[in-house]
């Protein structure tokens, strides 16, 4: 693993220094967008509706609406210059029982490792923590942006969960939570009953990703079956034969310097323009066949 953000954890006057890992990672599908046709990848571009043009990456920038049409352009030099206090530390505000975090609260995970120099302070800290059954409340900013977060104990790591700010959870507001639905004690009593049937330990390891594991099996089927499309290698701006021309005009410039070299060069030159030919024609002609 490769840490992303390195500070310390601010309790009381102790300050451990500590490093922050993604505790988990997506496993996607592994699919991306192509071209139907031919099987070309869809690329995604920065377009500029104002110049109806590509706009370069050094060029992309951030800005803020303002209403009527206006926008606030805003630098990495402007988001430097805000007060962000948690910016290199954890900062723990209070410490509060695992049942009063609602998990809808939690975003994302990650495991803090200790410096060399703070291994001790780190053990001591988490032992405490585990001792007390209680999380660390805590404020964190990573890459410029502050969260909550909670600190707590997994197999003697100390793990950071971030938090959206209240502010952020969204309100339901579903038409049948005005309505005064009918709850009969003979079906609740037969519900309840089914969930003590139902009811045991949380094992990971007894789940896994079905969806995935078919995917991968159709993937497979159809490789089998030859269901594949090969695409053509993209050709330059110009086409291979003004490439090749232009190849031939670089090493004619070196023409003078008599050299049998430059000659094995302009005729690999010509046999490389000539294979890609002939691999394009191949490739049109699978797909044909199917």
């Amino acid at each position: 693993m490769r840490s992303f953000w390195k500070g310390s954890i601010g309790f009381g006057l102790v300050s451990i220094p500590v490093k922050a890992y993604r505790a988990t990672e997506e496993h996607g599908l592994g699919l991306h967008q192509v071209h139907a046709a031919d099987g070309g990848r869809i690329r995604l571009r920065r377009f500029c509706e104002l110049d109806d043009a590509e706009v370069p990456a050094a060029e992309v920038g951030r800005a803020a609406d303002t209403g009527g049409g206006d926008v606030v352009l805003i630098t990495d030099d402007d988001l430097a210059t805000l007060p962000v206090p948690t910016l290199r530390t954890i900062a723990v505000h209070t410490f509060a029982p695992p049942s009063q975090i609602d998990s809808l609260y939690l975003s994302r995970n990650y495991y803090l490792e200790p410096d060399a120099n703070g291994v001790r302070p780190y053990v001591l800290f988490a032992e405490a923590l585990r001792r007390s059954g209680k999380v660390a409340v805590v404020k964190v900013a990573f890459r410029q942006r502050e969260s909550m977060g909670v600190l707590r104990v997994r197999d003697g790591v100390l793990v950071l969960a971030t938090m959206v700010w209240p502010a952020e959870v969204r309100t339901p507001d579903f038409p049948f939570l005005d309505e005064d639905v009918d709850v009969r004690l003979p079906e609740l009593k037969a519900a309840t009953e089914l969930i003590d049937c139902l009811a045991g330990d949380f094992d990971p390891g007894e789940y896994r990703d079905a969806y995935r594991e078919a995917l991968d099996e159709l993937i497979e089927a159809k490789a089998a079956g030859s269901e594949v499309i090969r695409p053509e290698v993209p050709m330059q701006p110009n086409g291979s034969g003004d490439l090749l021309t232009a190849l031939e005009a670089s090493l004619n410039a070196l023409e003078p310097k008599g050299s049998g070299a430059v000659r094995r060069a302009k005729a690999a030159a010509r046999r490389a323009a000539e294979a890609a030919d002939r691999a394009r024609k191949a490739a049109r002609a699978t797909r044909s066949r199917h």
